[in-house]
């Protein structure tokens, strides 16, 4: 379908206007307050890419917790988009996210029109046709920019674009189209919707055995190696879900475009997008096109050499439960066009602005302060506060389909819980919302209280362990206790007891529950056990007593009877029992822990080196040791792993440096925290962070949550208690770096600056600066 305007006024792109003097200038001295407060982004704030880096080129990730879309090279090409929990619920499938249509694109030729037209997002990325390319991705504000000279037949047009996904209006994303011309003619610009097709083939994965699997991806010629240059996901496995666009439509005169889908056998959602052309220039033609793949705005417009003109593609998105439907969604985007993308990005820079105050200020090593802001970007990026929804292992992105893993509650959530703790509720917002889908779980195995899956659907807490991994989904079921504790680090950080007693406690006497019913006594040893789990170290199935399982439980219970008796419930006299008693594996005369039950100990215990021992570093699981078993622990587990091995796990490193940190060893703790840049897990150009080196799973969440965990609590030394943010360790500092200040952190409603540094002695020293 195809509509031409002729007569036709076009909307502008302009900045609102302010509707008196003095709201002008209120204005304005906003506008200066925050450039004066954001200030020069400083080099660790920006990351960029030439041609020159193109082959390795990684996407980066423009998201605000509820939209995201992934980076391409020249800016302006589809790529597909995802919101929030929106899940595709296939039959046979596992859930996965549904890729919404791809707002994206905007294309344009400076040829004449006719089937050998040429247009940019086709052109080869060389020298020849893209000349002074580069493209910025700004950390502090959140903005991708491409600039280039585009050359085409003789034609040369210089072009920036400029992309965000606003923090300010989360439901709004814009790009920003400028060309300068060297030329006078006519240019031809595409503003597109692209609605994908459903993604081919499908696999059963909800159903498939693991061979079945390797079978049927072989069987369609595709392969889970990586292809070059790096992928943003392994589409064998991880491929989107599907939205079914059933309505759609456009209008020439006012420049808009609008649509209603549905992601498969799950939820409605929505789009539109509204185009703004340059200020007093009339377009030549307006076409409408309107088929099963493409909804787009066609114009064609003379331009005058060496003169700019701004072009403006607004698109507003939502999805049922966040936002309304098409006519909502025109409507925000519209308004957005009228204030003008100026008024958007200043709004949005503002709200990045707020969210950088708190920060990881390192000085003395450039590198390791670049990778610090990029890892929380990313983090900030995935999560929005007021919600009750997890972040996947990957973010909003298809990897691991989009599901909740514990990496939620034991990676991600103590990496924002001081920083910004209103980003770090929705986790246990997001247990506490899925807690009858917990209880059902456990009841339909014959266990009390609530057992939470190994992946659970980020909308309604379902179980969405693919069936090749059925086993890590029935017996991997340290998640219940991760779920538990981080109910009660919230509560530690915010001592808030009316969120206790009305929210965190239901989860956490739940889970208590359903490990009083799940560990067994052993009368003839006097202690209790919990037997057929699969370790953390997941090559080691049907173990009994794996170690980190064992004292997380524990701590489960423990926290249990203590949350009980906080609020003036009556705790299970059975919880601090079975707390006391459940069997902790150590060796021979108590010397180190062992990786599991001594019967066991000849298995494999290649996921993580010394098998789960590493993790009971973690601190938020904050294992009380003694100093002499502490070192033993790392002298038997974590010193003698081998570093390359380590590496190429993004997830390895963490606990590895905070153990290190414990131990007072600061050169172990900068040797292993280093091997976040030399493993090979950061892609270039972006700071993207895998789960391993060959393994190009997509950006891994995890891991960069790892790193932050490392500098948070790991050089620090803090841990989160009863008593306080305290002081548990004494902190460290690796020997090139002069200062490390985590600023701004949020504690029990104070703002508290820490800082380590050498004194004149050299000696390290934590101090505290209350706001």
């Amino acid at each position: 379908m195809r509509r031409i305007c002729k007569a036709w006024s076009p909307p502008r792109d302009v900045t609102a206007r302010v509707g008196t003097p003095a709201r002008a200038v209120l204005y304005a001295l906003f506008l200066v307050a925050a450039a004066t407060a954001r200030g020069e982004t400083d080099a660790s704030f920006r990351l960029s890419a030439g041609l020159e880096d193109l082959p390795a080129y990684f996407p980066a990730y423009l998201a605000n917790g509820y939209i995201s879309t992934l980076s391409a090279p020249r800016g302006t090409e589809a790529t597909r988009a995802y919101l929030v929990a929106f899940m595709d619920y296939a039959a046979g499938d596992i859930s996965r996210p549904a890729a919404v249509p791809g707002w994206t694109e905007i294309d344009f030729s400076s040829s004449p029109a006719g089937p050998d037209q040429a247009w940019l997002n086709k052109a080869p990325l060389n020298e020849r046709n893209f000349r002074d390319y580069r493209q910025t991705l700004d950390l502090h504000e959140a903005t991708l920019t491409t600039s280039c000279r585009y050359l085409d037949r003789g034609r040369e047009t210089a072009v920036e674009v400029t992309t965000l996904v606003s923090q300010a209006s989360p439901h709004l994303a814009a790009s920003r189209f400028q060309i300068t011309p060297d030329y006078d003619g006519v240019v031809q610009l595409s503003f597109a919707l692209t609605l994908w097709a459903p993604h081919a083939p499908r696999f059963a994965l909800a159903q498939m055995s693991g061979p079945e699997m390797e079978e049927a991806v072989a069987a369609n010629g595709l392969s889970l190696e990586p292809r070059a240059p790096a992928t943003a996901d392994r589409e064998a496995l991880w491929y989107p879900g599907y939205t079914e666009v059933r309505a759609s439509e456009g209008d020439s005169g006012s420049l808009s475009l609008w649509l209603d889908g549905q992601a498969g056998q799950g939820l409605p959602m929505a789009m539109a997008a509204a185009v703004a052309l340059p200020e007093g220039v009339a377009p030549e033609t307006v076409t409408l096109h309107h088929d099963r793949y493409r909804l787009a705005l066609d114009v064609s417009m003379k331009v005058e050499r060496g003169r700019p003109y701004v072009f403006t593609k607004y698109v507003a998105m939502s999805r049922d439960g966040w936002g309304g439907n098409a006519a909502d969604d025109l409507t925000m985007a519209k308004d957005a066009r009228k204030r003008g993308f100026d008024r958007l990005l200043d709004e949005h820079r503002a709200a990045w602005d707020a969210l950088w105050q708190p920060d990881i200020l390192i000085e003395g090593d450039p590198r390791a302060q670049q990778v610090a802001h990029s890892e929380l970007y990313y983090l900030l990026a995935s999560a929005a506060a007021g919600t009750a929804w997890a972040p996947g292992p990957c973010g909003l992105t298809p990897c691991y389909a989009g599901h909740a893993f514990w990496d939620a509650d034991t990676w991600i959530f103590p990496a924002l819980l001081l920083l910004h703790p209103e980003r770090a509720k929705p986790v246990v917002a997001f247990r506490e919302r899925t807690l009858e889908a917990a209880r059902q779980r456990a009841r339909q195995r014959g266990f009390d209280g609530a057992m939470y899956p190994w992946e659970s659907d980020p909308e309604n807490g379902s179980e969405q362990t693919p069936h090749s991994a059925y086993v890590l989904g029935e017996t991997e079921i340290h998640v219940n206790a991760d779920v538990a504790i981080a109910q009660w680090q919230y509560y530690l950080a915010t001592h808030d007891r009316d969120w206790l007693r009305a929210h965190g406690w239901p989860v956490i006497r739940e889970v208590a529950r359903f490990w009083a019913s799940r560990a067994t006594y052993d009368q003839r040893r006097h202690r209790y056990e919990i037997a057929h789990v699969n370790s953390v170290a997941e090559s080691n199935t049907d173990v009994p007593n794996d170690t980190f399982t064992n004292v997380s439980a524990a701590k489960a219970l423990s926290i249990a009877t203590a949350a009980a008796v906080l609020l003036g419930e009556r705790p299970d006299p059975l919880w601090k029992r079975m707390a006391r008693l459940l069997y902790t594996p150590l060796a021979p005369g108590g010397q180190h822990h062992l990786a599991f039950d001594p019967a066991v100990i000849g298995r494999s215990d290649e996921d993580f080196g010394g098998g789960p021992i590493p993790l009971l570093f973690l601190p938020s699981l904050d294992l009380a040791m003694g100093a002499e078993l502490r070192r033993n622990d790392y002298e038997y587990a974590i010193r003698p792993s081998r570093v390359a091995r380590v590496a190429a796990a993004s997830m390895s490193i963490a606990p590895r440096s905070i153990a290190a940190d414990t131990i007072g060893s600061g050169a172990d703790a900068a040797a292993w925290f280093a091997t976040n840049f030399t493993g090979g897990t950061l892609k270039p150009p972006f700071n993207v962070r895998t789960e391993t080196a060959g393994n190009n799973v997509g950006y891994f969440l995890t891991g960069s949550a790892g790193y932050l965990q490392s500098l948070i609590y790991g050089f620090s030394g803090l841990r989160i208690r009863e008593e306080g943010l305290v002081e548990a360790y004494a902190p460290v500092l690796p020997a090139t770096w002069k200062s490390l200040t985590l600023r701004n952190l949020t504690f029990r409603g104070q703002r508290v600056d820490i800082r380590i540094e050498r004194d004149a002695a050299g000696v390290v020293r934590l101090t505290r600066q209350a706001h």
